[in-house]
């Protein structure tokens, strides 16, 4: 990683404060809520299951599909939002998003419907809904790049991705609520009321982003002549040590594929657990769905607040790349330590509690690298292409976890290999660590 990446203290002042305040509370609602229809999944797995006749392994593979829709039209979507707009793209994709997020809980009556199996509509409406959110998160850290210096990226991220952990501490409980009480009828059942009521805020905020977001610095209303002109002043100095390559030419970088290889293991570790965390949870002795979401909250809430507090830590000090190096490995020891000690409440809560700030914690500071070494369209790409390989992590994890489940009857040997993909991630930071300057952009990494 060269030196930019791991930044020196920048102050954070009035302007830069201005600017966050206006943007960053629609971000970190979004965020909230894509990941709260992303891994909601997982919360109805606890009856879902049965409900539709699906396997472990059944459950693994559509949970994970999700990401191959949003590697295929990952790149794409943020091209197109450099190009139309951050304000009309990011509202089209959560209308759309919310929308086939909805229709989860129709699956059985369109698999009979189309004469085809539970499994089938299963699978299709994941890919369809990864394919509808494709570009959101990649879309939000191009965004980033359009107002905050690349020093500045690791805290900024460090917020939106707060909507993580805040999708379990407000998402639990009230998915555990909604499938614990919503299921009464003979209308739905609990984990259908969940989908339909969870999708509808994606297409509200899609509505409302229309109206509330700028598109850019020039575009900003509520900036003055004079604030805009020093946003892009500090930008524009920056950027002049970046790499604007054209795109053809952005696949044959090396750095490229090295920071790819480093998020695709971060994501393989961290939708491990978002996805298998309430089942955890329940197979530690947790037996009542209401319960389960209220306790799978505490993980996230110690959590957000760690990484909170090491990101910022990180920064004032200038050393990003070490502590992203320390927090993927202690991340990757915590998930192993939920093995030892399956049936113990308290040790697996302390393990996931640490698995989630440190993989949190390692994503936020990860997304300071990037902004480090590009700029303009092939930002754009770049942080679409890092993204849409690493997010196959996504697939990749939640599959292997379901399948080893399935074999051995027990999460054990999965989550081994996902605590195994954090720590391996935190390896080759340290490694990467060793190039320095412009030369880690062309030569090997």
């Amino acid at each position: 990683m060269a030196n930019a990446s791991q930044g020196s203290a920048v102050q954070f002042d009035g302007l830069y404060k201005k600017v966050t305040w206006k943007i960053l509370p629609w971000l970190l609602l979004g965020y909230v809520i894509a990941y709260l229809d992303r891994v909601n999944v997982g919360f109805a797995k606890l009856s879902m299951l049965s409900d539709l006749g699906m396997s472990e392994a059944a459950y693994g593979l559509g949970a994970g599909i999700f990401f191959l829709g949003y590697f295929i039209f990952e790149v794409p979507s943020n091209l197109i939002l450099h190009r139309v707009g951050a304000k009309i793209w990011i509202a089209r994709i959560m209308i759309t998003w919310g929308m086939i997020s909805s229709l989860m809980a129709f699956t059985a009556p369109i698999a009979q419907w189309l004469g085809v199996s539970n499994e089938t509509v299963f699978y299709t409406l994941r890919f369809l809904l990864g394919a509808s959110e494709a570009g959101f998160f990649p879309g939000v850290i191009l965004y980033m790049t359009y107002w905050y210096p690349a020093a500045m990226h690791s805290r900024v991220m460090a917020v939106v991705l707060l909507g993580n952990p805040f999708s379990y501490i407000l998402g639990g409980p009230i998915s555990g609520a909604l499938m614990q009480f919503m299921g009464s009828g003979d209308s739905l059942a609990g984990w259908q009321w969940m989908f339909v009521i969870e999708a509808l805020p994606a297409c509200l905020l899609g509505i409302v982003i229309l109206f509330v977001l700028s598109n850019d610095i020039a575009s900003a209303k509520w900036l003055a002549p004079e604030e805009k002109a020093e946003l892009a002043r500090r930008l524009a100095a920056e950027n002049k040590e970046k790499v604007n390559v054209p795109l053809k030419s952005l696949y044959a970088l090396p750095i490229l594929w090295f920071l790819a290889l480093v998020y695709l293991l971060m994501m393989i570790g961290s939708y491990g657990i978002n996805f298998w965390a309430p089942t955890i949870i329940r197979d530690a002795g947790v037996k009542s769905v209401l319960d389960i979401g209220m306790i799978s909250a505490i993980p996230y809430i110690l959590g957000a607040t760690a990484m909170v507090f090491i990101t910022r830590h990180a920064e004032k000090a200038g050393k990003h790349r070490s502590y992203s190096v320390a927090v993927s490995m202690v991340a990757g020891l915590a998930l192993v330590l939920c093995t030892l000690f399956p049936h113990n409440i308290y040790i697996t809560l302390a393990g996931i509690a640490i698995a989630v700030g440190g993989s949190l914690t390692s994503i936020a500071l990860f997304w300071g690298f990037p902004g480090a070494y590009f700029t303009g369209a092939t930002a754009a790409a770049g942080i679409a292409i890092i993204n849409s390989v690493g997010n196959l992590g996504g697939f990749v994890g939640p599959y292997l976890l379901g399948a080893l489940t399935t074999a051995f009857g027990s999460p054990r040997y999965g989550l081994m290999m996902l605590g195994g993909a954090l720590f391996l991630a935190g390896v080759l930071i340290a490694l990467g660590g060793r190039k320095r300057g412009p030369a880690a952009v062309t030569a090997s990494a």
